[in-house]
């Protein structure tokens, strides 16, 4: 517990949520939390380690990370933090739960940038678009929305392709999986999906109800793999001896997630891959007839 005269030094409000501080018993340098807490002090003013509106209080562990959140936010407009905590609120209302720490950093971070690029005529371009619409689609319609409020306070036109980044911000925010795993599994999820065409010469239509079901599984069995959430799975040998076909492959994709991930990819997950194989690759022998 904070002792009574502990106290922190305000050394930047950086929104009403949010403000970064100096002192406790340390003596270095935190982001603290706390709904409205930013109303009440100015920057030279002073917080106690015992205010009831502290939320969290945190320093990033990372040095570089913390160096480089410090840096951009010490130059983030005023605007982009009310927008930001609009958007943050709008977040809370959808989901249940405590939001990630870090969306209050990262999102006011992202936004400002992505102003910047946009006001200098630079192309935003994702190419995960489609899937990260289709995976996360309620995530995508808070994103859109907050992409309608950023046109409006700043006058500049949000393409579709941000809609698609500002929904990893939002899933981030709910799911405390990290932005850059986020983006990762999509560049993994797309080479597993090629490595299937090829492997069968496949045709499915993008976005089908064939390529959404299998892209579907392929994401969130990453996700599952990389928080080491372990699933049970009744039919693993009945599956190795009865799709032997469809298990190889699985194996294949699973080696690939393996190198990519840097991580042991459980027998429970290749097994059902390859019941998810099963059911495409008959699907499309029957579509085919």
């Amino acid at each position: 517990m904070a002792k009574e005269n502990e106290q922190f030094e305000v050394l930047r409000v950086i929104g009403n949520n949010v403000v970064m501080v100096q002192g406790g018993r340390k003596g270095k340098e935190y982001v603290i939390i706390g709904k409205g807490i930013g109303f009440a002090v100015k920057d030279s003013g002073f917080i106690d380690a015992n205010d009831q509106r502290i939320e969290k209080l945190f320093r990033l562990e990372d040095r570089d990370e913390w160096s480089q959140y410090q840096i951009l936010l010490e130059d983030i407009d005023p605007k982009v933090m009310k927008i930001t905590d609009d958007i943050i609120a709008d977040i809370a209302h959808e989901f249940s739960g405590k939001l990630n720490d870090k969306i209050y950093l990262a999102l006011p971070s992202h936004i400002q940038f992505t102003i910047y690029r946009l006001r200098g005529g630079m192309d935003i371009v994702n190419p995960f678009l489609q899937e990260t619409k289709m995976s996360f689609p309620k995530e995508y319609e808070i994103a859109y929305r907050a992409a309608e409020k950023i046109s409006a306070e700043f006058n500049v036109q949000i393409p579709e392709d941000e809609v698609g980044f500002l929904t990893y911000h939002v899933y981030s925010a709910v799911s405390n999986v990290p932005v850059g795993q986020l983006v990762k599994a999509s560049n993994i999820v797309s080479e597993l999906l090629d490595m299937i065409r090829e492997e069968r010469n496949l045709t499915f239509a993008y976005g089908s109800m064939n390529h959404i079901r299998l892209m579907i599984h392929l994401r969130f069995s990453i996700e599952r793999i990389l928080q080491g959430s372990l699933i049970d799975n009744p039919f693993v040998k009945h599956i190795q001896k009865e799709y032997k076909e469809e298990y190889k492959l699985a194996q294949k994709l699973g080696n690939v997630m393996r190198n990519s991930l840097g991580t042991e990819v459980p027998e429970e997950e290749i097994c059902f891959l390859a019941m998810h194989l099963r059911r495409l690759f008959q699907t499309l022998d029957q579509q085919r007839m």
